[in-house]
């Protein structure tokens, strides 16, 4: 375990002996409420192992390498971020598979553009979108997530 960790654990202990002194009802009935929601959730965290072994095995490593690899980060780059902003995944699903396609050989650059666009930009979701906030406004933000996307996969490809 890294620093990170530990902190985030002893924070939490700490504040749990925090709640525990000022109101132990009140610590238990939310304790409670807790081990209810990670029964519904296990579920779904069980799907999500399950789908990205699924898409790990129907699509092989090699595959991901040469399309995400370094060799030609521009346009891994354009394309991953294109594929992002037609899949419709959910974030929480979406992170521990670039996570997944990045220990495969997906460079970080293309693996930050489909991340960054599969949360920000909605291609599916765009004629929701313009029913309810107008089509200027869809594709204003649309757009500009897209540019912005783009921006943070360059800047993370530096930081990184």
């Amino acid at each position: 375990m890294d620093v990170f960790v530990l902190s985030f654990w002893g924070i939490t202990i700490i504040l749990f002996v925090i709640s525990l002194i000022k109101d132990k009802k009140k610590t238990f009935v939310s304790m409670k409420k807790s081990k209810k929601m990670m029964g519904h959730m296990v579920i779904e965290i069980i799907s999500i192992i399950f789908l990205i072994g699924l898409i790990l095995t129907l699509i092989p490593p090699e595959s991901i390498e040469n399309l995400l690899g370094s060799a030609n980060v521009f346009l891994s780059t354009i394309v991953a971020a294109i594929v992002g902003s037609i899949t419709l995944i959910p974030a929480f699903v979406a992170f521990p598979l670039v996570g997944s396609f990045v220990d495969v050989g997906a460079s970080i650059v293309p693996a930050v553009a489909f991340l960054t666009t599969l949360t920000m930009v909605g291609i599916v979701t765009f004629p929701l979108e313009k029913q309810e906030f107008g089509l200027k406004f869809a594709v204003t933000r649309n757009v500009l997530s897209f540019s912005f996307a783009i921006v943070i996969a360059l800047t993370m490809g530096v930081i990184l």
